[in-house]
């Protein structure tokens, strides 16, 4: 069976104010270019519905979801929301889709596991707001749709399952989730002393956990040798009946929100070595505040699940869609040629840290 696209034009649509990190487009970059492609035909697309309340609740306070909907009826919030739900604080304003396009995404990650629960692979790159809380907003997620995606799992009878999170940020909110729940092994890779504060080496989360904190400036060397020396015996030794993966991309080297120095190389290796292990995968997006950077390596992990021939140089369309983007900061005022004319970055090896060989170490030992 061919993957499947869970996707929606929500993602077209201004988002979260002007001067939010994550007012840029992201996922419709990612879909244009598939398209473009010629990689995305419509028999393979599916449109993300939007989660209903009962859905939502499964995990979400049924007060914080009327809030959330309340606030996107006012478009603003008094001082006793904004406190206890920080809907409209901490980075999570109170914008047109406060509520309609989070729970998108929560539908679809939803839809997207019911798919890959059938023996599919299917790619949701709305997906990946892992750090929202069952009753509040945090990290500039409203709702937690991996989790939500998870539980879907879990209410169709599978009982062994990994989630892997290779965002720059720790994967918090889907950790705690599972905190003591052993059918679900949360594994995450993320920029060591990076916002949340969270996911040190030692925590185990109840022992269903397993962090790997990198330090900055860490190379697709060291990534790839946490991977192999690591996340993969675990996942080995776990044999899962289905793996999501969420596939932030902060953590390339031009994000300007993360001090990784990653190529997308990283995120298409891991997905190679996922599709290896599981039939049953979702892939979702997260995190990732350079349109270019992110838009081309979603992307590339769609034509990455479908073995497709990576082009050295994007056909002329391709390099027009990526050349329209605008982007009023610091990144955006000098992008380099790359960003318009491939796909796949260069790789960008280096030598693996004796920091990052102790931890991986730490890590098997125990």
């Amino acid at each position: 069976m061919h993957p499947l696209f869970v996707g929606s034009d929500i993602y077209r649509n201004p988002s979260y104010g002007p001067k939010h990190p994550l007012a840029v487009p992201r996922v419709s970059v990612a879909i244009d270019l598939c398209r473009t492609l010629g990689w995305l035909p419509d028999s393979v697309y599916r449109e993300a519905p939007m989660a209903t309340d009962a859905e939502l609740i499964r995990f979400h306070d049924p007060d914080y979801i009327a809030a959330l909907k309340q606030a996107e009826r006012d478009q603003a919030v008094n001082e006793q929301v904004r406190g206890r739900f920080k809907i409209g604080a901490e980075g999570n304003p109170v914008y047109p889709q406060v509520f309609r396009r989070p729970a998108v995404s929560a539908g679809g990650v939803m839809l997207a596991a019911r798919l890959a629960a059938e023996g599919r692979i299917v790619h949701c790159p709305g997906g990946g707001t892992h750090h929202g809380r069952p009753d509040r907003a945090s990290g500039f997620c409203f709702l937690n749709d991996p989790v939500l995606g998870l539980l879907t799992w879990l209410d169709l009878g599978l009982d062994n399952i990994v989630y892997l999170d290779i965002d720059a940020h720790h994967g918090d909110g889907v950790q705690d989730a599972f905190h003591d729940d052993p059918r679900v092994l949360t594994i995450s890779l993320h920029e060591a002393g990076r916002w949340p504060f969270t996911g040190a080496a030692a925590d185990r989360a109840g022992g269903a956990a397993l962090n790997i904190p990198l330090p900055a400036a860490c190379n697709d060397s060291e990534f790839d040798h946490a991977i192999q020396q690591a996340v993969l015996p675990a996942i080995d030794a776990r044999q899962p009946q289905a793996i999501m993966l969420q596939a932030g991309a902060d953590g390339l080297e031009e994000d300007p929100l993360a001090k990784l120095s990653l190529s997308n190389n990283t995120h298409r290796s891991v997905v190679q070595a996922l599709m290896d292990r599981t039939r049953c995968l979702v892939v979702l997006g997260g995190g990732g505040y350079n349109p270019w950077t992110v838009g081309r390596c979603w992307a590339l992990i769609w034509g990455t699940l479908n073995n497709r021939t990576i082009p050295e140089t994007l056909p002329p369309s391709a390099e027009a869609g990526l050349r329209a983007l605008r982007l009023d900061r610091a990144i955006g005022r000098n992008p380099p040629a790359h960003w318009f004319t491939t796909l796949l970055d260069q790789p960008r090896t280096g030598p693996v840290r004796d920091e990052v060989r102790h931890l991986t170490k730490e890590i098997l030992s125990r």
